[in-house]
């Protein structure tokens, strides 16, 4: 097996749009970070589209050039996986707004010279998937065998299926919803606060000065990943023991493993990601309402269609519980869709579709090749 095939290719592509965005304004030009693994087949049929989730990157499979660490999803993409590379042509973009080679708060504004920073518009999901079918179209594949994606990488895959149905094939929606949640809105107005809050983020202009709001993103950070794992998986994991000692220190540091897990969590995390770009993302997510998009019935945004559907939810998920995914499904069989869902169970919570989780690469692969 070759290179490209065994490791993936990094690739950027400046496409000259010109993008309209649902807020009014035209970006152009378009800066997609991408990677690519396998080849295209000859007639262009096996084409799968990963879509990641909120402070994901196009590093699927492959080393973070940041971190080092492993690609955020060889659980389910590399040989004999259910997205494999010798089967498949495997597409992985950085979304807008982010911080990995896509257009974003960080890149630079050609009307300025300077980084947009907080002059970058604010986008949408559709926003998104919109940049995305713009590098579909650059590579010459006219239609997906599937896209497939996790937490606000399943939402992007719903935004597919509604505004490009005739490009998609196979969804694959694991531990999403199609909107976001009063609760969820409520946490990531937190994380922004925190951000916001620290005054090295001068109103989002910090990037002259290499010194950005380190303390606020990490902040953002920790309340966030909260959200991603489950009460019984914290309990099971650290319960209440100590961090390195055998006795409460009766001050403020880290006495509990779960406040230093969580700390960790928040120093790692700035290493690898913008604030800006956190802001922008998660206002993204927040703005999410597939059914507002389509005249507020969830299921115009599939009638009609052709594509096959797979959604799939955790039963300790919190964050995207399964009552969403069961939303969906009810909307997809009231538009005629063919779907298939199922609810698995795990202790990892909304991180689950990340982690060891053997049935749910079953599910995946039994799907994706009954599609084939």
């Amino acid at each position: 097996m070759s290179d490209d095939l065994r490791f993936g290719l990094a690739r950027h592509v400046s496409l000259p749009g010109p993008l309209l965005l649902d807020g009014g304004s035209v970006l152009a030009p378009v800066e997609i970070g991408y990677e690519t693994y396998g080849r295209l087949n000859a007639d262009g049929s096996n084409a799968i589209l990963i879509c990641h989730a909120l402070t994901g990157d196009q590093h699927v499979a492959s080393a973070h050039p940041i971190t080092g660490k492993p690609g955020w999803w060889t659980r389910m993409v590399g040989a004999g996986q259910p997205i494999d590379p010798a089967r498949h042509f495997i597409i992985c973009a950085n979304v807008l707004g982010s911080c990995m080679g896509s257009s974003g708060p960080p890149t630079i504004d050609p009307a300025t010279g300077a980084p947009y920073a907080m002059r970058y518009p604010v986008i949408t999901i559709r926003d998104m998937v919109r940049a995305q079918a713009l590098l579909i179209d650059h590579l010459g594949i006219a239609t997906l065998q599937a896209v497939v994606g996790g937490s606000m990488g399943g939402m992007q895959v719903l935004e597919w299926a509604a505004t490009f149905p005739d490009r998609v094939r196979s969804a694959v929606v694991i531990a999403s919803a199609a909107r976001h949640s009063a609760q969820n809105i409520a946490f990531h107005e937190v994380g922004r606060q925190a951000i916001m809050a620290d005054p090295r983020w001068r109103d989002g202009d910090y990037y002259g000065e290499n010194d950005p709001p380190a303390s606020g993103l990490a902040v953002a950070r920790m309340a966030a990943h909260i959200t991603y794992l489950s009460e019984s998986g914290l309990t099971e994991k650290f319960g209440r023991r100590l961090q390195a000692k055998d006795a409460k220190g009766f001050g403020f540091d880290a006495d509990f493993q779960v406040e230093s897990y969580l700390r960790h969590q928040g120093i790692s995390f700035v290493d690898r990601f913008d604030a800006n770009s956190y802001l922008y993302i998660t206002r993204a997510t927040d703005y999410f309402d597939l059914a507002e998009e389509h005249g507020g019935l969830l299921a115009n945004a599939f009638r009609g269609a052709r594509t096959r559907f797979c959604v799939v939810s955790f039963d300790s998920d919190w964050l995207y519980p399964t009552r969403e995914a069961r939303l969906i499904v009810h909307a997809l069989n009231a538009a005629g869709a063919a779907v298939s869902f199922v609810e698995l169970s795990s202790p990892f919570g909304h991180d689950a579709f990340l982690l060891d989780v053997p049935e749910l690469n079953r599910v995946v692969d039994g799907f994706l090749r009954a599609g084939e």
